[in-house]
């Protein structure tokens, strides 16, 4: 018997039925023991793990919002700036922190947030 191509078999489950799909399906799981729906979608979902983004991100201060005095506290603390460089930051916006761990900015985001500020991660 002639090895079939992955061209030829995918041009063979063109031409089925869904009925004729399913009951290869269900003796492919009789023969091989395996659910191949079950590998089907184990697979994009081991592909999402690898394509999480970059491990590092900058914070960008958009927009002190309309709390700037808890939006300045939070500037000091972090970057340890002086209140002058950190209103400075409040009311022009720019880098906050720069190619800082993904977990440590979305916190710092969230903090930023919380006080009312815009910011953005990139």
């Amino acid at each position: 018997m002639a090895k079939l191509t992955k061209e030829d078999f995918i041009s063979a489950l063109k031409e089925m039925t869904i009925l004729e799909v399913k009951e290869l399906v269900d003796a492919m799981k009789e023969e091989f023991g395996v659910d191949p729906s079950a590998v089907a979608v184990a697979a994009p979902a081991a592909g999402a793990a690898v394509e999480e983004g970059p491990s590092t991100k900058t914070v960008v201060l958009k927009s002190a919002g309309g709390n700037k005095i808890a939006v300045i506290k939070i500037i000091k603390e972090v970057t340890g700036l002086g209140l002058v460089e950190a209103k400075g930051i409040a009311d022009n916006g720019g880098n906050l922190k720069e190619n800082i761990p993904s977990e440590e900015a979305e916190a710092l985001k969230a903090q930023l947030e919380e006080a009312g500020a815009e910011v953005e991660l990139v």
